[in-house]
């Protein structure tokens, strides 16, 4: 049976859903069978990324059972997207989400849940829905206030934390470092994502940034983090790795992850 992955953050603006986008276009290219699912419910936008704009039929008809997977699973080049309805307020109960997936998450290798920017029902959803989860932060302290609330939650739950995807640095001195948001946290760094224009203007083309620019260093992180997911190395050549003696933090937390599942 697959693996579901819900990528969470309590706060917008944070590059959730790009994160779940990358991630899973990374982890198609290992030639796995990915699905990306939409449990942002009161605000989606998932498929809009796609220009999946008013689907006939969504996340929401299958959980009010007015539609099923077949119909509402849309196929893309690299994966399938699972798109949530913009237009219509649909009563839907969240917490059907983790029976609801159970019916097809044999069917794919990973499925990755993109779950709502706030501590609410819809988040405890995802969460409950997902096998682990990542959390999608940036290294500013007013995100690492809700971060820590998102983490929190998740262990209160006693939901498995994988890591921590540290997103939108720009490598200035006056932001949070990776041992400042670790020791702070408790959870490992998993990826570190430069801020990188190439992802602004991938989501103005309608393409995951890992397929936009493949080589920048914002798709090499998502690469390296998608191999280590799934048990596959993704070592891209490079003169300044090659040179490099002392590996990152995050390589090393990587490598922790990688043998603690497949080792």
């Amino acid at each position: 049976m697959g693996k579901s992955i819900g990528i969470l953050s309590i706060k917008g603006g944070v590059g959730k859903t790009s994160s779940v986008i990358s991630l899973g276009d990374a982890i198609s290219g290992f030639g796995k069978k990915v699905l990306l699912v939409d449990a942002n419910f009161s605000s989606p936008n998932l498929g809009i990324h796609f220009k999946i704009i008013d689907p006939p039929n969504t996340l929401h008809d299958v959980l009010g059972r007015k539609s099923n997977f077949k119909e509402a699973i849309q196929k893309l080049e690299n994966f399938d997207v699972l798109p949530a309805t913009i237009f219509q307020n649909k009563r839907i109960n969240p917490l059907d989400l983790r029976k609801k997936l159970r019916t097809i998450k044999g069917k794919y290798d990973v499925v990755l849940i993109d779950s709502s920017p706030a501590l609410n029902e819809e988040t405890l959803a995802a969460m409950v829905a997902s096998d682990e989860i990542i959390i999608v932060t940036t290294p500013d302290h007013i995100t690492l206030s809700t971060t820590l609330k998102a983490i929190n939650f998740a262990k209160n739950r006693k939901t498995k934390i994988n890591g921590i995807i540290l997103n939108k640095v720009h490598g200035k001195r006056f932001e949070l470092s990776l041992h400042e948001i670790e020791k702070a946290t408790d959870v490992p760094i998993l990826a570190v994502i430069p801020y990188d224009l190439n992802v602004l203007e991938s989501v103005s083309k309608f393409i995951p940034s890992t397929s936009h620019k493949p080589k920048s260093p914002a798709s090499k992180e998502y690469k390296k983090l998608a191999g280590t997911i799934v048990g596959e190395r993704y070592k891209p050549v490079s003169l300044k790795n090659f040179f490099r003696l002392t590996p990152k933090k995050q390589e090393v937390n990587r490598e922790v992850f990688y043998k603690g599942l497949f080792k």
